[in-house]
């Protein structure tokens, strides 16, 4: 580092000819080398910039005999970070530092590129307009130099005098630029410093923190050098009380999983994990004499020299394997338990058939009709363990869709407990329902499932002919419901794990033995989440019963007022509309074609059929049918081009309906405007319900159309004309695009979930995909000129689904 303030035996001599001896000039400048001497090494060990800033604004106003000084030091973002002075009061610093004035003039005197002397401050103030400027002391001249390094500005250091001082001269000035060359090497070296300081500081407690041990060993000694928090975790149950960490290690065999085993005798453990090569995810066995063991997953990495001829450190990771030894033990017991679970309605069907099939039993009617339920109870049985897990799939894999709608808290404890009863829940239910309970946004289906999980728990383990007790209370924009029991009860070490999957509520003898799969509450866990909300367990205690809680979010008024003109506008369409329309069904397989005829024909539409392409686009022209029907795939040509061709002809709702179920051929369809997507087999409810949908959704767009054109910046939607303009030029949607940008613009300011736009756009009433919403999206976006980081029209709001900026307000803009 640069010595610093050094002023040569020059600029001491000219300092003596302004009215100062040069005994004076030279004890000033050897007491400023003395100062220079002292601080470079205690800037060493403790850096910080206040105390230099005060060392060198100090040291410049002495060697330059000026009356007052100061030094400002800003920051990256131009703002100042520290202000030091000299030869003021601590009143007059004060009085500096609080008028506003004061801070425009050191921010003019900031940006001056080069060093600045004014003879006269007063009349340089009023030249700028600050006639109001008031200084703390009189003064009458200044010398500003700047403090640059790298060629970026970090600072200024500012020289002034008074009435009574003398004048500066050229020696004056050279000295501060001096100063401030000096004092941007020390800032910058201060800076560098703590940003080192800083991102070690960082890096450690990150490392500290990582859920991965992390170990540093000399290559040399084979001695552990650092180890992180995790590693001690990992090694605790290895180490004797009387042992530090650092102990345990030198007694630590290992055993690799092809059987390999290194004893503490033969090398040290640096060498036995390092040995100069890298490891990667290798399972080890660390043992302790005395037999106990961890398996931990274990990476290795040298670390050489710079010349990379000598290797001088090794850098193991170990992640513990003990979790996922248990899951696997969970998971391989859930196997065999589901395994089981199965099984027994298996035997119970084949049974019953072979009864039925055997031609020498004599069974009356009673006996055949007894069979014939024990088959369908143990059906139902089986279907409703594999929608468990299907559901816990969906849940892992974050594809699990609630479709939520605004529901009475009344309502959806009514049919629990009416469920309940009549699936031979023997408990009594006692229900505390304030009266002022508002609506909440809830799936029914979902919420239902979620009910008779925790009510069936609940029954699982309770004690004689206890009470089951269901309550309801608001939370701020959440209603929490919660079912009390006077069961088992639950541990508090167990209490963490129950939403967990595989994990079943064990009995503590008084109560009945534990059932069912152990998807239950996870199950419960993710339909909760799914809504926005979440759910706890809290006991006292084996034996003292145990309450579940869990939370749905409070309807909004304004998403309960749509729902109800929809649902208004939604029966007057089943009812004109739907038995008259006009279905154009085109797929090659005829076999398709009769089915799908037949479907419509009971439902109540004219279906209109064929394999051929190329009469699909002559039937539209003749027919004008309503909607349309296509496969994907057909010898001569593609669905995706035919369903272009027809949207030539017409807007009308087109509907997949095929045998290629794979992501990408849906999300391809999307995007190219298709209404919806369904696979073969299809199930001919299904199949009319989504029709009526896609229907519905035509016809509703017609109702509630705003009185005028949507205008914001260089976006115009006429809403009447269909007609969408960016910056002058028409931009062509297809139907699903500009249903969705009408229905943003519509309620623009105001955020819209997946689900909400799934219903409003798409009509989707039960479980839909928030994927198809994002592929619109998406598609929308690019034909609108609107970039995905940076959008002005469409905003995306985490965690919720997507709004239109409001023209005018804050977020708009041009793009």
């Amino acid at each position: 580092m640069p010595e610093l303030w050094v002023q040569s035996p020059g600029k001491r001599k000219a300092k003596a000819k302004h009215g100062k001896s040069s005994e004076i000039g030279n004890k000033g400048a050897e007491r400023t080398v003395d100062q220079a001497e002292c601080c470079q090494p205690a800037y060493q060990r403790e850096p910080g910039i206040p105390r230099v800033l005060q060392d060198v604004v100090d040291s410049a106003r002495e060697l330059t005999y000026a009356r007052y000084g100061g030094i400002t030091v800003v920051d990256d973002a131009g703002s100042f970070e520290e202000f030091a002075t000299s030869g003021l009061t601590a009143k007059e610093r004060l009085t500096l530092a609080q008028l506003p004035e004061n801070a425009t003039l050191f921010r003019h005197l900031n940006k001056v590129g080069e060093t600045l002397w004014i003879d006269d401050l007063p009349g340089y103030i009023r030249s700028l307009g600050m006639a109001r400027w008031r200084p703390p002391v009189a003064v009458r001249s200044l010398l500003v130099a700047p403090i640059s390094n790298g060629g970026v500005r970090i600072g200024s250091i500012y020289l002034t005098n008074g009435d009574e001082s003398r004048e500066f001269a050229r020696e004056d000035e050279e000295s501060l630029e001096l100063f401030a060359s000096q004092a941007a090497l020390v800032i910058a070296n201060v800076r560098r410093y703590r940003y080192e300081q800083r991102a070690r500081a960082d890096l450690e407690a990150l490392v500290n923190a990582s859920p991965v041990g992390v170990v540093v060993f000399d290559a040399r000694t084979g001695a552990p050098v650092s180890y992180n928090r995790e590693t001690l975790r990992i090694i605790e149950g290895l180490r004797d009380p009387d042992r530090l960490p650092k102990q345990i290690m030198e007694i630590l065999s290992l055993r690799w999983m092809d059987g390999r085993e290194v004893s503490p005798e033969d090398s040290p453990l640096a060498e036995r994990l390092g040995s100069g090569l890298t490891i990667r995810a290798e399972e080890i066995v660390i043992e302790v004499p005395d037999g106990r063991s961890v398996t931990t997953l274990v990476n290795a990495t040298p670390i050489y020299s710079d010349d990379s001829a000598e290797m001088q450190s090794v850098v193991v990771t170990l992640q513990d394997m003990t979790p996922l030894e248990e899951l696997e033990r969970l998971r391989a017991e859930f196997l065999a338990m589901v395994s089981h679970e199965l099984r027994s309605p298996l035997t119970s069907i084949k049974g019953s058939a072979t009864t039925l099939l055997d031609d020498t039993a004599n069974l009356n009617p009673a006996e055949v009709s007894q069979f014939h339920r024990i088959i369908n109870d143990q059906a139902d049985r089986m279907r409703r363990m594999i929608t468990d897990l299907l559901d816990v799939a969906h849940i892992e894999t974050g594809t699990l869709s609630v479709s939520p709608e605004p529901t009475g808290v009344a309502d959806l404890i009514d049919q629990a407990k009416t469920s309940f009863v009549s699936g031979g829940g023997g408990n009594d239910l006692q229900i505390d329902l304030p009266p002022d309970m508002p609506p909440v946004m809830a799936d029914r289906q979902r919420v239902a499932q979620v009910f008779s999980n925790l009510l069936s728990n609940a029954s699982r383990y309770w004690k004689g002919s206890s009470t089951i007790r269901i309550a309801a209370e608001r939370r701020n924009l959440h209603v929490a419901l919660s079912i009390t029991d006077e069961g088992a009860g639950v541990s508090s070490e167990r209490l963490p794990h129950l939403f967990r999957k595989y994990v079943r509520i064990e009995g503590d003898g008084g109560g009945r033995e534990a059932t069912g799969s152990g998807l239950d509450l996870a199950i419960c866990k993710g339909i909760v989440e799914a809504h926005g909300g979440r759910v706890w367990a809290e006991s006292e205690g084996p034996g003292r019963g145990a309450r579940f809680t869990f939370t749905l979010p409070v309807a909004e008024q304004a998403d309960t007022g749509w729902q109800l003109r929809s649902d208004r506008h939604s029966g007057q369409l089943g009812q004109e509309e739907d038995e008259h329309a006009r279905i154009l069904a085109v797929d090659d397989d005829p076999q398709t074609l009769r089915q799908v005829r037949d479907v419509l024909s009971k439902a109540g539409y004219k279906p209109i059929v064929t394999a051929d392409p190329q009469e699909a686009v002559r039937l539209m022209e003749s027919e004008r049918p309503q909607l349309v029907l296509l496969d994907l795939v057909f010898p001569d040509t593609d669905g995706i081009e035919l369903m272009q061709d027809i949207f030539d002809i017409s807007e009308v709702p087109v509907i997949f309906l095929t045998a290629y179920g794979r992501d990408l051929n849906i999300e391809r369809a999307f995007e190219r405007g298709a209404a919806d997507y369904m696979v073969k087999p299809f199930s001919p409810t299904e199949l009319t319900a989504r029709i009526r949908a896609a229907l519905r959704r035509q016809v509703g767009l017609d109702h509630d159309e705003p009185p005028g054109p949507f205008e914001m910046g260089d976006l115009s939607i006429d809403y009447s004309r269909r007609r969408i303009q960016v910056g002058g030029l028409e931009v062509h949607l297809t139907p699903i695009e500009y249903d969705l940008l009408r229905v943003l613009s519509i309620n623009a300011g105001r955020a819209l979930s997946h689900d909400q736009l799934l219903r409003r756009v798409w009509n989707v009433t039960t479980a839909g995909d928030p994927q198809v919403v994002r592929t619109h999206i998406r598609r929308l976006r690019r034909k609108l000129g609107d970039e995905a980081d940076n959008p002005v029209y469409i905003l995306t709001e985490p965690g919720v689904g997507y709004r239109m900026a409001e023209p005018g307000g804050a977020d708009a803009g041009d793009p």
